[in-house]
């Protein structure tokens, strides 16, 4: 008759078998892509550009239109909508926000160059701000684009 304090059979007829635990593999976290755009100084750098020309370009144009050098009603202040959309997506590493607005910039930049060229005194010198600020945010878009492009080729040539 077996004591109390015999261990039990693991293979015992009236127990089946115990078959551990499968434990998954461990996943390494992944990191969002944005998250590993933001650690990149280069990427960085590029972003601050582009919101700074961005930014100033939409204080330069209702500054300019409504206070500064108004021309008419003031309504080609309006002209500054079109660069407010953009704004979101230059803060959150979007792309295709830098490829379209590094093509939108180029309006802005026309304007510039004809009003600089046209215009008198204080709306002259406010036309070369637009045209020094609408050079800054394309090379900035321009740079960004280039960079990531590069960064994810080299690191598809990696894996």
């Amino acid at each position: 008759m077996p004591s109390d304090i015999d261990p039990p059979l693991p293979h015992s007829p009236q127990t089946p078998p115990q078959i551990p635990p499968q434990i998954p593999p461990q996943i390494p976290p992944q990191t969002p892509p944005d998250a590993a755009l933001a650690a990149d100084r280069v990427t960085r750098l590029t972003r601050t550009l582009a919101l700074g020309g961005l930014v100033g370009l939409i204080v330069l144009g209702l500054c300019w239109e409504l206070w500064l050098a108004p021309t008419g009603s003031g309504t080609l202040a309006l002209k500054v909508l079109p660069l407010v959309p953009p704004l979101l997506g230059v803060w959150r590493y979007r792309m295709q926000t830098y490829r379209w607005l590094s093509l939108l910039v180029w309006l802005y930049f026309a304007e510039g160059i004809t009003r600089a060229i046209t215009d008198r005194g204080l709306s002259s010198a406010l036309a070369m701000l637009e045209v020094a600020l609408t050079l800054l945010l394309f090379a900035a878009c321009a740079l960004h684009v280039r960079w990531r492009l590069s960064r994810s080729a080299s690191a598809a040539a990696a894996a």
